[in-house]
């Protein structure tokens, strides 16, 4: 059976920086505070006319060329995202327009795990023979429902978008395994009020910021790490490897003590820990593929290291998985 990889890695930032200067002009904080509790001291924001489709397409060239195949050989298109252009046609199908190719295509929605969960469906396809070429996607324009005068969940978010090509031919990363979970009963943690068939938008919703992200912050941190860290442990587990035999973390890049809190439950040097939530801050379900399209371009991978990617949403959602360089 041939086994799924990633032949080509994109990715793109919007190119207007928010820093936390701007924001201590916007909301009650402090460059010291955000970065002591974040580590985040710049975020991108998408212009006005820039949509997820926009920034989703655009990392998907890149990843195209990089996996040096004809794009008209991809047969489906998977946009993982919570910010699509509309409720309905997907963010898929307009990327796919823009593109000029003939493929499936079909939007998924688990929040900041949508990338793992993208790649785990692209292996599952491959696999099973259904697909050859899959575009897997991730975009967010979370600056679109965020609340600039929330101090509380304004400096977190950023926009951007990653994609990667998965295929059953060439050589990259072999995804070696894939965990996936979820736990419907902690809703209330971290939503959207308003914007779909239970809360339509109306002038009280609007009125009553309904359209913005909420979040209780303690509780997504005390699920973010238990659920990253049981769900990685376990796909190490099932990809037949130890804990030592992982060369590079990627955790999802929500905020620097969630990451430190997993690093800390691994064995894995702190300088194996692939961070940029500094630069781009929480960019949801993009963010572990931005990371990812990093690491390629800075470090100089062997053949047969293994890199752990885990991230985790609202849903609540989580998911890892394990890729192995040829």
């Amino acid at each position: 059976m041939k086994q799924a990889k990633i032949i080509g890695t994109g990715a793109y930032l919007p190119k207007k920086v928010l820093t936390n200067a701007d924001l201590e002009k916007m909301v009650e904080t402090s460059d010291e505070w955000i970065v002591s509790r974040t580590g985040m001291r710049e975020r991108r924001i998408a212009a006005e006319d820039e949509y997820t489709s926009d920034m989703g397409l655009a990392a998907a060239k890149k990843a195209i060329e990089k996996s040096k195949i004809d794009a008209k050989s991809i047969d489906l298109i998977l946009v993982a995202t919570l910010t699509p252009d509309y409720i309905f046609p997907s963010t898929a199908c307009l990327i796919q327009s823009k593109l000029g190719i003939e493929a499936a295509a079909m939007d998924i929605q688990a929040a900041c795990s949508g990338y793992i969960y993208g790649l785990s469906i692209a292996k599952a396809f491959i696999e099973a023979g259904l697909y050859h070429n899959i575009l897997v996607i991730a975009a967010e324009k979370l600056s679109s429902i965020v609340d600039y005068e929330d101090r509380t969940t304004c400096i977190l978010f950023g926009d951007g978008a990653s994609a990667c090509i998965v295929s059953n031919e060439g050589k990259g990363l072999v995804i070696r395994d894939t965990v996936l979970g979820a736990d419907g009963d902690q809703t209330e943690i971290l939503k959207m009020p308003a914007g779909g068939s239970r809360n339509p938008a109306s002038k009280e919703t609007v009125e009553a910021k309904m359209h913005y992200i909420k979040m209780g912050g303690t509780e997504v941190f005390k699920h973010a790490v238990r659920r990253m860290e049981s769900s990685s442990k376990e796909c190490i587990e099932r990809a037949g490897l130890q804990e030592s035999d992982i060369n590079w973390l990627i955790p999802h890049q929500a905020n620097i003590r969630i990451i430190d809190a997993i690093a800390k439950r691994f064995q894995v040097p702190n300088e194996r820990v692939f961070i940029t939530v500094g630069k781009y801050g929480n960019t949801s379900a993009s963010s572990v593929g931005i990371a990812l399209d990093e690491l390629l371009e800075e470090k100089e991978l062997s053949s047969g290291d293994n890199i752990l990617l885990t991230a985790f949403g609202a849903g609540l959602t989580w998911g890892s998985t394990v890729l192995t360089h040829e």
